[in-house]
């Protein structure tokens, strides 16, 4: 089942969602409805709106506050976006241009934190407790996540567990937050919100893996130049293995490289090819599966439907991708 058909069997909730969103950020500001209508242009794949709705009918109906709640979370992330397009100076996503690359940092920052304010008051309208703190918590995590990744950056720390900790906070997290939204709007049980919080988990460590993967490879479709992290001075799972693993020779010299404060294109080059030698994707793909075998025990737990059925293939999807 392809990512298309997914959004298929969900399309009139997932219409819905987008609808709440415009209509959460429509304005008497002109200039806020010209940039919310270029950017909503942008919808990207919408994992995370199709995870919220998943969970809300894996445990009954996809109900008003589930459709709101979803849209909150969205929102959400679309702020982060926003922001992170300021901090790493992104003038295009998606193919199309960003909000500081049309206009300028100071009205994206203020419309990234138009978005954050409008998040949180629609969250406040679920008037649940549970998905409030889930939203909020939300933020708390996603900003975490990126000051991590700068100071590892910063102190050139080099660590697996450095790296899966922050990429639990600055992406899986957010997974995690659709599911538990979700399943409160369904009134799920306990035992079924903590199944679906792993394996949003899981799910949202491969998502980032293979978003960390595009960078080693040259492809205009991805949407950012090879190398990117590496200008930014971020060392994902498929360099971080080869440069922590014991007997790989040459990996003294990369380390001197990667705790340099600036890297020449040259420089990026040869770590690059360094880490795709020295069986640094192959790794990363193997971490991916590992986890699918873990998120198929979890999925195994929960009452066997078509919406697990859609889970499995939502999660071959996000380790299959090609952008």
């Amino acid at each position: 089942m392809t990512l298309n058909e997914i959004r298929q069997q969900l399309a009139p909730e997932l219409d819905r969602m987008n609808q709440e969103i415009r209509d959460m950020l429509h304005s008497s500001n002109p200039l806020i409805n010209d940039i919310v209508a270029r950017y909503l242009r942008i919808k990207g794949k919408q994992v995370r709106p199709l995870l919220v709705l998943l969970s809300a009918r894996m445990f009954g109906e996809i109900s008003e506050k589930a459709i709101v709640a979803g849209a909150s979370v969205e929102l959400l992330h679309n702020a982060s976006l926003v922001h992170d397009d300021v901090i790493d100076e992104t003038k295009m996503r998606r193919g199309e241009m960003t909000i500081n690359g049309l206009w300028d940092n100071r009205i994206a920052v203020l419309m990234g934190d138009f978005f954050v304010s409008t998040a949180l008051c629609k969250a406040i309208e679920t008037d649940n407790i549970r998905i409030i703190n889930s939203v909020t918590r939300l933020g708390l995590l996603l900003s975490t996540g990126e000051l991590d990744q700068i100071f590892n950056a910063m102190e050139h720390r080099l660590s697996e567990e450095a790296y899966y900790r922050i990429i639990y906070h600055k992406t899986a997290s957010l997974f995690v937050s659709c599911v538990e939204i979700g399943a409160f709007a369904a009134n799920a049980p306990e035992e079924g919100i903590k199944l679906m919080a792993e394996y949003a988990r899981l799910l949202g460590l491969c998502f980032q893996i293979r978003d960390d993967i595009f960078d080693y490879f040259d492809d205009p479709g991805i949407g950012k130049p090879t190398g990117n992290d590496l200008r930014e001075g971020k060392i994902t799972l498929p360099l971080l293995h080869t440069l922590t693993t014991p007997g790989i020779p040459g990996s003294d010299a990369m380390k001197e490289l990667v705790a340099k404060e600036q890297l020449t294109e040259e420089e990026i080059t040869t770590l690059i090819e360094f880490a795709k030698a020295n069986g640094g994707i192959e790794y990363a793909y193997k971490s991916m599966e590992r986890m699918r075998d873990e998120a198929e025990v979890v999925l195994r737990q929960l009452p066997q439907s078509d919406t697990v059925e859609i889970l499995r293939q939502l999660f071959d999807f996000v380790i299959t991708r090609e952008n």
